[in-house]
């Protein structure tokens, strides 16, 4: 199974990133959604950042990762 996560920007270089990674600070790149820039929130697959998200969204999934754990994993 694959997993994107959600991450945060807090510094960008060119065509990477370092992202804030739910408390670890993770470089990434940023070649596949060069727009990003420090403050996004975003999410990350195998080190690639694939898409920007609302900070909304990103709660959402942080909190059906959190239901996911409590339950012992998917069904």
């Amino acid at each position: 199974m694959c997993l994107a996560v959600p991450a945060q920007v807090k510094n960008c270089d060119g065509n990477e990133a370092i992202v804030d990674l739910h408390g670890n600070r993770v470089r990434v790149s940023t070649v596949l959604s060069p727009e990003v820039k420090e403050g996004d929130w975003v999410l990350v697959h195998a080190g690639f950042v694939i898409q920007q998200l609302t900070p909304e969204a990103a709660a959402e999934t942080f909190a059906v990762l959190a239901d996911l754990v409590e339950k012992g994993g998917p069904p």
